[in-house]
């Protein structure tokens, strides 16, 4: 049976200088990081299982990896919009962020609501939630169509001004992530970064040249177009 003195006693088992060094240079700058891989916080969040009240007891240490953790382990099925808030509002590094936006916020009824709620929220990294999620929900929400996503385009170029290291790259995320769809949301995201492009802003300006470069990319166009011919395909079948 796993408690929290138990896993954080797992924790620092795993934990090494040298991952702890490791991360404050990719970013994470914060005192309550012990320094455990990725893969060694996945491991172990699948010899945990699904545990929901273990989960919020973990985010209440503010430990870091804790904190990683505690969005593998709780239950979407009972994560309320008020314990949403609170994880949302609690985010102090990119890497927690988006662990729990893939983990666990996109499995989530009303997250995009909280999507709309954070998009312009003063601290960098609520704001940064809301476009790591909009990235996130590009590749996972399978089923929505285009228009969901061109939804977000207002809230993309009201906020490209923003400089701040941790939301613009989550912003070139997000229009990256959404023009990778398919090829009406690749002509749309391109026409969205030219758009970008005549605010002669700078963070708004290095947004839109990253992420045309991949949009545009060779790569990209022909794996959009046979994903497109295949859909074509199997729509006839």
């Amino acid at each position: 049976m796993y408690t929290t003195v138990k896993v954080i006693q797992e924790l620092q088992q795993l934990a090494t200088t040298d991952r702890q060094a490791k991360a404050k240079y990719f970013g994470v700058q914060v005192d309550s990081l012990l320094g455990v891989s990725m893969p060694d916080i996945r491991a172990l969040a699948k010899k945990i299982g699904k545990q929901h009240q273990l989960a919020l007891a973990l985010w209440d240490t503010n430990i870091h990896e804790c904190r990683i953790l505690a969005g593998m382990l709780a239950d979407e099925k009972l994560f309320t919009p008020k314990e949403a808030d609170e994880w949302i509002h609690d985010f102090n590094a990119w890497d927690i962020c988006d662990q729990c936006c893939c983990n666990l916020l996109y499995k989530l009824p009303f997250i995009k609501e909280k999507i709309k709620q954070y998009y312009n929220a003063p601290q960098e990294y609520v704001k940064r939630f809301a476009f790591a999620m909009i990235a996130v929900g590009a590749v996972h929400w399978k089923k929505v169509d285009n228009d969901f996503f061109e939804e977000f385009y207002p809230m993309i170029i009201e906020q490209s001004y923003d400089d701040r290291n941790f939301v613009k790259k989550a912003i070139n995320w997000a229009v990256r992530q959404i023009g990778k769809r398919n090829l009406q949301l690749n002509d749309k995201a391109i026409a969205l970064c030219e758009q970008l492009l005549v605010q002669n802003n700078k963070a708004a300006t290095w947004i839109a040249k990253d992420a045309l470069k991949e949009l545009t990319s060779d790569e990209k166009q022909t794996r959009l177009m046979n994903l497109e011919m295949e859909n074509k395909s199997n729509a006839t079948m």
